[in-house]
């Protein structure tokens, strides 16, 4: 199995309601993308202060690395993704992603 991990810097100017929506959108991907096994996201809710200003993040598991290969240029995830990179402080420099084998 790989976990595809996702860290947001999301913008002050992202309201809870397009959150959500943005979130809505990243959980309907198990249902349209084969091999996704699970989506889980939240905000940050750690008291170590080591968020580096990260607000979210969210995980999507995958049954094995071709599976996780598939996602990456699907055009459904493409959606998705443009979403997540508009609402993010600074674009693309406000996300971080990194996967690893379970």
């Amino acid at each position: 199995m790989i976990r595809h991990i996702v860290l947001v810097r999301f913008s002050p100017q992202t309201t809870p309601q397009r959150l959500e929506e943005i979130f809505t959108a990243l959980e309907a991907l198990q249902t349209s993308i084969p091999g996704i096994l699970a989506i889980t996201r939240g905000p940050n809710t750690s008291p170590e202060g080591l968020d580096h200003g990260y607000t979210h993040a969210f995980t999507v598991d995958f049954v094995d690395a071709a599976a996780r290969d598939a996602y990456l240029p699907h055009p459904e995830h493409a959606k998705v993704g443009k979403a997540i990179v508009a609402a993010a402080e600074g674009g693309i420099e406000g996300i971080a992603v990194i996967d690893y084998a379970v």
